[in-house]
């Protein structure tokens, strides 16, 4: 510990012979770390944010169908058990919150134009937080409940058909039948959603009305399950499986949307990518100062040699100084990313680019995310990455004859 000590003081004194040098380097760490650390922020904010808006449209963690509903989604594959009896089950399972709906392709008309809709039939109770869709920012009013027998657009469709809020529209559909089941409906509300898309994709329905529509009485065609972190849904997802017997078909949410669980996936292995793509422009400033810093001492190296220090301690002190260098530069750039990401954590307007976000599946606001993982991923890597760079410049200096250094000529 005494030799570490004295090591450590050697390498600092070292690092600031040379004021200039040793600032450019810094200054280049600095910089590096804080472009890492805050681009992956943008980056992980966007996926964060199409995936936060994938689940709402799902919506949920879990979700549970009848078998054959996900490669045909008709009203025909209904769950087998009612609606009070997933009630009875589910309630007291102590889910973050959970809900059952029914879900069928659906045809909407008015007196203009006509166009195909996914029509969600819901308890808005159960389904607050869960959707995509805040019902304080509806124009006109959200639905009160399972009866109510008012209909919910988004605005986007609102304007697409020429309606609004008090008109009158038909929603079509099938039975379990195959007879056509239709209805009309006056609007009650027209939803905004942060993806233009789900404004004409989604229409709302009280659930009792729907069944009543569709003639299905107390049967709906999917239980959704919200956790707390869509990252891990693993517990939820076995929970569900001791409720529900074999007859069903219980997925994550990333099994439901394959496109957004692979985006996650990938967006993980992009942080590291990122991470190490920055660190190799960086290492060629770092081999270069220190190989310079060692060459400048070349003759106080043999002179330290021929008095007894050993080889292993002349490569710690290099390596040491090395990261010190480092730690300090990362010090530095991880404070520059908390500064500058944290104003924006509000969100950015980027409605500029509005259209290519929704061909991606999200919104026209980004909101940048701090990691811990993130922060402490970019920094281990930097310091591995950055011993290992050392270790050249260092060996090298530890190899030196002591005759031949002290009189080595400049």
């Amino acid at each position: 510990m005494h030799r570490l000590r004295i090591l450590g003081m050697l390498a600092w004194r070292n690092l600031w012979r040379n004021h200039r040098r040793t600032f450019i380097m810094l200054g280049a760490v600095s910089i590096g770390a804080w472009a890492m650390i805050f681009m992956t922020a943008l980056t992980q904010g966007m996926v964060n944010e199409m995936i936060r808006d994938g689940i709402s449209a799902l919506p949920g963690h879990v979700q549970v169908h009848h078998p054959d509903y996900r490669d045909d989604p008709n009203i025909a594959n209904l769950l087998p058990a009612s609606d009070a009896e997933i009630a009875a089950t589910f309630a007291p399972a102590g889910f973050n919150a959970w809900s059952s709906r029914i879900k069928v392709p659906a045809v909407v008309t008015s007196e203009h134009d006509s166009r195909g809709v996914t029509l969600l039939g819901i308890d808005p109770a159960s389904e607050r937080g869960m959707i995509f869709v805040d019902y304080d920012e509806v124009e006109g009013r959200f639905l009160e409940s399972a009866e109510d027998s008012g209909v919910v657009i988004g605005q986007k469709l609102a304007k697409t058909l020429e309606t609004g809020v008090g008109k009158r529209i038909v929603l079509m559909s099938q039975d379990p039948d195959n007879d056509v089941a239709d209805r009309g409906f006056r609007v009650v509300g027209l939803f905004h959603a942060n993806v233009e898309a789900f404004e004409e994709t989604y229409v709302f329905a009280g659930k009792k009305t729907i069944q009543t529509m569709l003639r299905v009485g107390d049967h709906v065609t999917e239980i959704v399950v919200l956790g707390d972190d869509y990252r891990d849904v693993e517990a939820d997802y076995a929970h569900v499986l001791e409720l529900v017997d074999g007859n069903v078909e219980v997925l994550r949410w990333t099994e439901l949307d394959t496109y957004l669980g692979t985006m996650l996936a990938v967006m993980d292995g992009f942080v590291l990518i990122w991470v190490i793509v920055i660190f190799l422009a960086l290492s060629f400033g770092l081999v270069n100062t220190l190989v310079m810093a060692v060459f400048e001492r070349v003759r106080e190296i043999g002179l330290m040699l021929a008095l007894g220090m050993k080889p292993g301690n002349i490569l710690g002190q290099i390596l040491i100084e090395s990261m010190l260098l480092l730690v300090i530069g990362l010090g530095i750039g991880n404070l520059l990313a908390w500064l500058t990401i944290k104003p924006l954590e509000s969100g950015i307007d980027i409605s500029i680019v509005a259209e290519g976000m929704a061909m991606m599946g999200a919104s026209s606001m980004l909101y940048p995310q701090l990691r811990m993982e993130d922060v402490v991923l970019a920094n281990v890597v930097v310091l591995i990455l950055g011993f290992l760079a050392s270790l050249s410049p260092a060996w090298r200096a530890s190899r030196y004859e002591p005759i031949e250094a002290i009189t080595k000529v400049d």
